[in-house]
């Protein structure tokens, strides 16, 4: 066969066209494919940080937000709750806190937080993962703190568990920061903020 009919001009243009619709429905089918990809604006907001604010807080008062899909609690202490974590530390598996992968470093071992008179702690209970209850100290005879009610694991107003009851670590300490003297990021590290 010869080719001494063939318009090469034309066969080029073709094989351009053809090749320019086919990029173009191949972008059409790509984004919204690669869009899927990308997490809803409820599972952003599931992982965002979370402002708490402290100004209506009350001494022995607890908020309980979500961050992650978990619980989180904050509780605002008095001094005297304060000085009372100090001479319970017999009574407890862990009491300075030694486990690191329950709290960040930048929390002290035994009030377990930043400031000593605010407590941030995910509201799971270490043994099953049950949400535990919150007893102020005047409604219970050991001090108050968490109860949890699946199987009666105690912590006190640090999160730290009570030796004799079935979960073996104390509550985790989330991530969280202050931004000033009454706000609370939970989500973003202390000096990260």
């Amino acid at each position: 066969m010869s080719n001494d009919g063939v318009d090469s001009g034309k066969r080029r243009f073709l094989t351009l066209a053809t090749s320019a619709v086919g990029v173009v429905g191949a972008g059409f089918v790509a984004v919204p494919f690669l869009g899927s990809w990308k997490p809803s604006a409820k599972a952003q907001a599931a992982g965002a940080p979370v402002e708490v604010p402290l100004d209506k807080l009350e001494e022995g008062q607890m908020v309980k937000v979500e961050w992650r899909g978990k619980p989180v609690f904050v509780v605002k202490r008095s001094e005297t709750v304060v000085d009372a974590l100090k001479n319970t530390t017999q009574e407890l598996k862990d009491p300075e806190s030694q486990n690191i992968e329950q709290q960040p470093e930048y929390v002290d071992g035994v009030t377990r937080s930043i400031r000593p008179d605010v407590i941030v702690l995910v509201g799971i209970c270490t043994h099953l993962g049950c949400v535990p209850q919150h007893l102020k100290e005047t409604e219970v005879d050991w001090g108050g703190g968490f109860f949890c009610p699946c199987h009666g694991s105690r912590f006190d107003l640090a999160g730290r568990v009570f030796a004799g009851v079935p979960a073996s670590k104390n509550l985790q300490v989330p991530p969280y920061s202050y931004q000033g003297n009454n706000k609370i990021v939970i989500g973003v590290d202390e000096g990260a903020a």
